[in-house]
Parts: structure tokens; sequence; C-alpha cells
């Protein structure tokens, strides 16, 4: 049954997608270049990270931006909010959604603001701020909206499933035919021969290895911290065991872990049990992530126990052809 089911919704996304490119559903453009990432399945291919570290380029090369998101998990339920005017964070995770509120801690400068239609939101932007180089966070399926640029995060194990609800797969294999560039992300689930097969078949002028790495610790408010020695992790995201991963990699000591489902929204005083699971496995502190760290900004934590968040950021393999590819698609379109 599942996959009479995941047939038919990769015929139903097919069919919106044709729908699309062939005018039978109307496009918006807004006044500045936008450059959309997004992904092929539900949650974890590294597609956050991405679109800070696009957004830092843009910024490096002169460009005002802002960052466009649907607030995933907030309680907003209007056209639209902003989120930061790139000077202060204006909305917190319970209303805006906690991966939007991370971007705007992250991206000083970088106007972020959410809604259901990245159309109206990007339009908003425009009335308040001037036209700006937009990046669309998860935008490879919102085609409502024109972009210049079409970037998708795929795990390198992606093309391995099939579409919701058999598999993970928001579209079928074959979307990936709109992307301008993919990018391969969790490289450590292939071997060298895969990945290198995998880019033969995507494309190798299209194509870039993306790496994850763990830049660093801070405290809960963002303060630098150094590298935690006995930690216990916890967190509410999709691929918790990248968490893992990345901790064991900063050179911290992974005891015990405690993981929730993605989003989790944390209740006052949950984070006291979690310390007393930490204690009893010899952990010296906590430690979570920058997207779990944002919606605990406003819970009452209970426990005196060090918290500490890890950092991560991504690399892009050949990141100068990357970086001339992604600033030449948004001089075109100025």
């Amino acid at each position: 049954m599942s996959d009479a089911l995941g047939a038919l919704f990769g015929a139903v996304a097919r069919l919106r997608a044709a729908a699309y490119r062939r005018g039978v559903l109307s496009r918006t453009r807004l006044e500045g270049p936008v450059v959309s990432v997004g992904n092929l399945s539900v949650g974890g291919s590294g597609k956050t990270p991405l679109v800070r570290h696009v957004a830092q380029l843009l910024r490096a090369a002169g460009h005002d931006v802002a960052v466009l998101s649907r607030g995933y998990g907030g309680r907003f339920r209007g056209e639209a909010l902003l989120v930061s005017d790139g000077a202060s964070v204006l909305a917190d995770a319970d209303l805006a959604g906690d991966e939007p509120v991370m971007l705007a801690r992250a991206l000083p400068g970088v106007v972020v603001a959410v809604g259901p239609r990245r159309d109206a939101v990007g339009r908003f932007v425009e009335a308040r701020f001037g036209p700006r180089v937009h990046v669309l966070d998860d935008g490879f399926q919102h085609l409502r909206l024109e972009r210049d640029l079409d970037l998708v995060c795929l795990d390198v194990r992606d093309l391995d499933d099939r579409p919701l609800p058999a598999g993970r797969l928001r579209e079928p294999k074959d979307a990936l035919g709109r992307a301008d560039l993919v990018l391969l992300t969790r490289l450590e689930a292939a071997s060298e021969e895969e990945i290198h097969s995998l880019e033969s078949r995507l494309g190798p002028d299209r194509t870039h290895r993306v790496e994850r790495r763990a830049s660093g610790w801070t405290t809960l408010d963002g303060s630098p911290v150094p590298t935690p020695g006995r930690v216990f992790l916890f967190a509410g995201i999709a691929r918790p065991e990248r968490f893992a991963h990345d901790a064991n990699a900063s050179g911290a000591s992974v005891v015990g872990e405690s993981f929730f489902p993605d989003h989790h929204r944390y209740r006052d005083g949950e984070v006291e049990s979690l310390a007393a699971r930490a204690r009893a496995a010899g952990a010296e502190v906590l430690a979570t992530t920058e997207k779990d760290a944002v919606r605990l900004a406003s819970r009452r934590l209970g426990t005196d126990m060090p918290l500490v968040v890890l950092q991560v950021s991504v690399r892009v393999a050949d990141e100068e052809r990357f970086r001339a590819r992604l600033l030449a698609a948004v001089g075109q379109a100025a």
C-alpha cells in the first residue's frame, strides 16, 4: 500500500511541477535576485547550514541579503513576520520557528522573515527594506516564486529512497533535473567510489561535496567556551546521529544522550530531568545544538549544570567555483 501511495505522491508532484513549468500555474518574480536552497528529502540534509553559508558569501560580496523562510514549527499564521531587521532579533522560536531564529542570530546584517508564501514574504521585505538578494530557506518545492539559482542539498543516500509515504522523498528523483547545482551531503554514509559515481550520474559540473565541521562551543547565549570534556547530548533534530558524530569530532567525550523528535518544544524544567540523567552517566556538562538552543532560550531550565551549544559550519568543495556560480547568477539577475 505504501508503495502505491508513494507512486501516487510522486505522480502528483510531477504534475504540479509541470503545471508551473508550462504556465498553467502562475509564478511571481521579486525585484531582487532569488537564490533557493532546498532538498529532495524530508529533514536532515544539511540545508540550514548551507543557507547560512550562502547568505555569508553574498554579504561578503557586498550584497544586501534577506532570508525568506516558511517558519515551520512556529505559531505565526499571518502573511509575513519580520524575525530580524539585520540589527536585532525580533521574534522567538515559539512564534517564528527554530530555524529562522537560529539564522537570524547567526547572520548579523541579514534580514530574516517568515510566512507561508515566500512570494508574499519577499514583497513584504522589499516594501520595507528595498530590493536585495533573497535566499529561500527550504525553497526547492516552493515553485510559486521564480528563482535565479536553484541549489539542492542531496543526502548521498537520497537516490536509494522513494517518495512519501513509502520513503522520505518529497518528489521523485527526476525532480533533480530542475536543480542548477546539487550539493552532496552526509558524505560519511557512502564510499569514495559511490560518491564519484553519484557525481558522474548527476554531472560533475553541477555537483559539489559539502562537509560539515564542528566549529566550536558556546554557552546558551552565544559566548565562546573551550571544548568540554565529558558531555551528555540532547537534541530534537531530524538526524541526531550527526550531532553525536560532530560532538565526538570536536574532541568532546560523549557519555550519554537523549534525543527527541525534530522541532521538539521543551517544557519548563525538562532540562532538569536531563541533567539528572547526565550526572548519573558521569557527564560534566549538558550539550545541545544551535537549533535546540533557540527553543530553550525562553524556558526555565531548572538546573545549575553547565549547558553548552555545538556550533557547526559547512565547507563546500571547490569553493571558488561555487562562489563564482552564485555571484554570476545574482549579478545577471540584478
